[in-house]
């Protein structure tokens, strides 16, 4: 079957910031395909881009909140600067990267 996923909505990682969202695959993806559920980070084309230094090469620190219990889970990455993941994007959005097998 199709694999479904779900985009965040975009943000900004500050006042004239990179333009990023996340993505999440309920039922996982790649390794992580109906076993976890995935979470990624995609770098999308924004306003600022001319202005930021390229590829991105900031931590990526992911989040899942626990609103009850507070046991959050947490992974985080330093992003691959030969990943084309992490290039100035030429399209809408770049490939996602991150955690297939997050949760």
């Amino acid at each position: 079957g199709q694999t479904t996923s779900l985009y965040s909505p975009a943000f900004y990682s500050g006042p004239c910031g990179y333009k990023m969202c996340a993505r999440i695959y309920p039922n996982g993806d790649g390794i992580g395909k109906g076993s976890h559920i995935s979470l990624f980070f995609v770098i999308m084309r924004g306003h600022y881009d001319a202005l930021l230094p390229w590829p991105f090469s900031q931590k990526v620190t992911l989040m899942m909140i626990d609103q009850n219990h507070k046991e959050h889970i947490v992974d985080a990455f330093k992003p691959d600067p030969a990943s084309s993941s992490f290039k100035r994007p030429t399209t809408e959005m770049n490939i996602a990267s991150g955690c297939p097998l997050f949760l």
